[in-house]
């Protein structure tokens, strides 16, 4: 909750001017009832009608008073949550946006989804409940108690013995419903995650026919999701029946006591009257406290999981290093890393490069490939050994100077649905001949000029209406547009044919000699070319060197040339 203060401090002097306008109108529900009771016990009997007139006017004005302060005041209440909201939905993104590769591998995605859509919808509807019953239901709660004292002390004692009965339901429900709304965001994370898988993968889910199955596996997280849901909302809406059971129970006992009391003279009519009315408006205030609460214990549990992100601090901090004097651009220097800390995913590979030169890794599935590639990045920090760029360490580099540095085509890209042009410059403000260029070298620019609308095609997300080699080349535009100096292609030309893909190998020669290029893939005939070739089995470096030194000296290269080749090598 501390969170959310913090972010509503800004919003204090509207909310304090809220506050008032809405105590104004609570002030004037309550004067309602004890007009009503003056007018039955001391104007009535006088049957002056001036004087009915009168007091009725006030009633009148009472009446119009509460319902403009309340009109007023909600709005601005509406104001503050959603401009509140917006603040803590901006900062989240841009938290989420500054987290490392694993430290959303530890929250998860789906997770990190929820958190920012129905956590933040959760803060916001408490937000606005907190202003527009939060201070209305106390007011009338212990403003009516007063009132009742001073119309008839006896009644109102009748009507308080209910009220501790009342404070500690209130208190054991919250307490039990906090963690059990907990554990149902725990479960939307679940339901999100299997919804983006079964999106995502639609195409092989239809391709193979197994639209049932994953429409039980969807049954069964969503059933899931209910039981929580149900649990919970079972756990806080005891409050309503318990609650109305109580006060039910006192408002009988005053009833009967008011009817003896009337009868003996005790007391007038008028007041019995004003003080049911006053007991319908504490009725409804503790109605409205217990929906407090429950949005309370909703709001306090989505609080906790967008705190829990907002505190995650980088994990990624600069490491100040001194450059070192070297021939080489990119240096690996026994490098190892883990995912999961037990078991390494690369483990002592070294290479180096120099400016201008090509680096080929090639390997099976799960090798290790595209873990080196974001070492390089520095997605992950290496457990031990060294990467280096230009003699500098890549942990000493900020990420704003570091990134820049690199033209990325990764193993799963992504577009986006925008135009081809605003995909490849991906806001960069590149100039157009740059990003013409990029589309001719990565052998784009003849689907692309053949587009009724050329660069400003429209793409659908994903750039589905496009195929799996357009798609790839628009991907590999977008790397080269920006003129970087590293040039990294994680199995880029997997959907090119091998004349397309030729293609492009010879114009990086050409049109990009100076940049530094780094090409994960399966195909031997991607690498022939390269400086150096990388041959990895199972994370671990078991050849190293041009292509026809690993034909002499590698086993295993020597298997996958031949298997591609056979005995040609072009």
């Amino acid at each position: 909750m501390r969170m959310i203060f913090h972010y509503l401090r800004p919003f204090l002097p509207r909310m304090s001017l809220g506050i008032t306008i809405k105590f104004i109108g609570a002030i004037m529900d309550l004067l309602l009832p004890w007009i009503l009771s003056y007018l039955i016990d001391e104007v009535a009997p006088t049957r002056d009608m001036g004087l009915v007139l009168l007091w009725g006017g006030a009633m009148l004005l009472a009446s119009v008073l509460a319902w403009v302060t309340n009109i007023v005041a909600n709005r601005m209440a509406a104001w503050v949550a959603q401009h509140t909201t917006r603040a803590i939905r901006h900062d989240l993104f841009q938290r989420i946006s500054l987290l490392s590769c694993s430290q959303i591998d530890q929250f998860s995605i789906p997770s990190l989804e929820s958190r920012l859509t129905s956590d933040t919808y959760h803060i916001h509807q408490f937000i606005g409940m907190m202003q527009r019953m939060g201070i209305r239901a106390p007011i009338l709660l212990i403003g009516g108690i007063f009132i009742t004292l001073t119309l008839d002390p006896v009644l109102t004692l009748v009507l308080v013995c209910t009220l501790p009965f009342l404070a500690v339901l209130v208190f054991l429900v919250s307490k039990k419903g906090v963690p059990l709304y907990t554990k149902l965001q725990q479960g939307i994370d679940s339901m999100v995650r299997t919804v983006r898988e079964t999106i995502s993968g639609i195409r092989v889910i239809k391709a193979l026919s197994k639209t049932a199955y994953e429409r039980k596996r969807f049954d069964g997280i969503n059933k899931d999701v209910v039981h929580r849901e149900k649990k919970a909302g079972i756990t806080m809406g005891l409050t309503n029946p318990m609650m109305n059971l109580f006060l039910n129970l006192g408002l009988t006992a005053v009833i009967v006591t008011g009817a003896f009391r009337v009868n003996a003279g005790l007391s007038q009519p008028g007041k019995i009257v004003a003080f049911l009315s006053y007991f319908t408006l504490i009725l409804n205030a503790m109605m409205a406290v217990t929906r407090i609460f429950v949005m309370y214990s909703r709001g306090s549990a989505s609080g906790s999981r967008i705190n829990e992100v907002l505190q995650t601090q980088p994990d990624l901090g600069i490491v100040p290093s001194p450059p070192e004097e070297t021939p080489y651009h990119i240096e690996f220097d026994h490098v190892t890393f883990s995912y999961n800390k037990n078991e390494p995913t690369v483990e002592d590979i070294s290479f180096a490069l120099k400016p201008g030169e090509t680096l080929g890794i090639i390997g099976a599935t799960g090798c290790g490939k595209s873990t080196i590639m974001a070492l390089l990045m520095r997605l992950y920090d290496i457990d031990s050994g060294k990467a280096a760029i230009s003699g500098s360490r890549v942990n000493s580099l900020p990420p704003e100077v570091l990134h820049t540095k690199f033209g990325v085509v990764f193993q799963n890209d992504v577009l986006f649905a925008d135009t081809i042009y605003e995909n490849i410059d991906f806001g960069r403000g590149l100039p157009r001949s740059d990003i013409e260029k990029a589309a001719r070298c990565a052998q784009a620019w003849d689907f692309i000029s053949a587009l009724p609308k050329g660069l400003e095609h429209m793409l659908t997300s994903k750039g589905t209406n496009l195929s799996g080699g357009q798609r790839q080349r628009v991907l590999v535009a977008r790397a080269l547009a920006g003129r970087p100096e590293i040039l990294l292609l994680d199995d880029s030309s997997s959907a090119l044919d091998y004349k397309t893909d030729a293609a492009l190998r010879q114009a990086l020669r050409q049109e990009y000699a100076g940049t530094t290029t780094i090409i994960a893939a399966q195909r031997v005939s991607s690498l022939l070319h390269a400086d150096h070739i990388l041959v990895l089995d199972e994370g671990k470096e078991i050849g190293y060197g041009t292509h026809e030194e690993l034909m002499k000296t590698c086993e295993i290269y020597q298997d996958i040339a031949s298997s591609q080749l056979g005995n040609h090598t072009p």
